[in-house]
Order: structure tokens, then sequence, then C-alpha cells
């Protein structure tokens, strides 16, 4: 059962309102307090060819989210630069997926030292995937069990005090909407949006699936 809130702000309609609102100025940066993560669109839009996309999946069989299909039928290039394609190795562009566990993910966004900790939780997050965002902290889309719009939460990973992995959006979806401006987003932490009428049972269920009904996990997993 969806959650009770206007279809446009969840799934293939919410991407559609955060694409109209970047093809208004595509090479605004995407966070305007990092301009290290650079323009919502490099140049002209460079879409996954149809051909491929139709029969895309993740590479563990899992289906990619329906506001991943249509955001990669518009631009790749946001993804491409997050490291979510391997490099190619001729002249030709590579469509090939390239996700990390966790603890591989954290440790090259945040450093061995700082990543180590979210080692533990790589048999549970086995595929994720960069996003831009934070500064101390940073953003994953973790793949896995998918809520009723078939999206895979977006977690923040913060070492500021504690390591600590928190449940940030209920999808992708979300995640472009806030970051384009779409949606209003209260900034009482990270998973603000549990309170949000509009997200909270996407997040609840997100949750329950991956941290045991809790919105974070600290992270003391330290390796010897």
């Amino acid at each position: 059962m969806t959650s009770p809130t206007a279809a446009t702000d969840h799934g293939i309609a919410l991407t559609e309102r955060a694409i109209v609102a970047v093809r208004a100025a595509p090479h605004r940066l995407v966070l305007d307090y990092n301009r290290f993560a650079g323009p919502w669109v490099d140049g002209q839009p460079e879409p996954v060819p149809a051909e491929l996309l139709a029969g895309a999946v993740f590479p563990s069989g899992r289906p990619l989210p329906p506001s991943l299909r249509r955001w990669l039928a518009y631009d790749s290039s946001l993804l491409r630069r997050s490291g979510w394609f391997r490099p190619a190795e001729g002249p030709s562009r590579s469509w090939e997926f390239a996700p990390l566990p966790l603890g591989e993910l954290a440790a090259a966004a945040l450093g061995e030292g700082w990543g180590a900790p979210f080692g533990a939780l790589s048999e549970r997050f086995d595929e994720c995937f960069l996003l831009p965002g934070g500064s101390d902290s940073r953003r994953v889309l973790a793949t896995g069990e998918p809520d009723a719009y078939g999206e895979y939460p977006v977690f923040a990973l913060d070492v500021d005090d504690l390591p600590c992995i928190e449940l940030m959006y209920p999808g992708l979806d979300v995640y472009l909407a806030d970051t384009a401006g779409v949606i209003g987003r209260s900034d009482n932490g990270y998973s603000a949006l549990a309170g949000d009428p509009r997200y909270s049972r996407r997040m609840l269920t997100h949750a329950r699936h991956y941290l045991a009904g809790e919105l974070h996990a600290v992270c003391l997993d330290w390796p010897e």
C-alpha cells in the first residue's frame, strides 16, 4: 500500500519534477556549498541508450528503481562523476554499473581510517552507490528490499562524532527532488523525513528492512 499523499510526491512523477527543475538551469551546481560536486549536467545531457536501459539491472540482479530509469533516460553525467559506472577501456562509454559494498565505498569516500567501521555492515549493504552531498558526511544509495514505489533508500554516513549510518531519503526520487530544490525539507537531522507525512511510511518501511526498525545505527566495530 502506498502512502496517502499526492502521487506527484513519489516515484517517476517526482523524478519528472526534479528533471524539469534541472532543465531550467542544467549547469548550475548540484550543491551550492560544494563546487567540487560539479554541475547537474556536463555539457549536453547524455542519456543511457534506450536499448541498454530497457533491460538494465544491477549486478546483483536487483531491478533498477523507477526513478533511476527515468533519470538515466535524461542524463548520466551526474552519476558517472559519482562513480556509478565502470571506467571505459576504450573510446566508447561504459554503461556497466560499478557498485561497492558499504565498507569499500566508505573507505574510498571517507578514507581508510574513517571508513573502516562501516566494513562490518558490508554484508547487509552489499551493493552501494555514492551520491553528491555532505561535507563531513556522505550520501549512499543501497540496493536491497524496495519500498512500495520500487525505490531503494539513501543513507547518510557521518563521522563527525561517532561513525554512524542514518536513513535520510526513502528513494532516489526524493533525493533528486530535494537536492534540486523541488520539495521542502526541514533541517531537523538526517532522518527528518521520517516525520514528514508525505514520506514517513516509506521511511519507516526502509527502517524495518535495513536497520531493524531504527533510523540510524552507530558503527563501532573498528578492525584490529
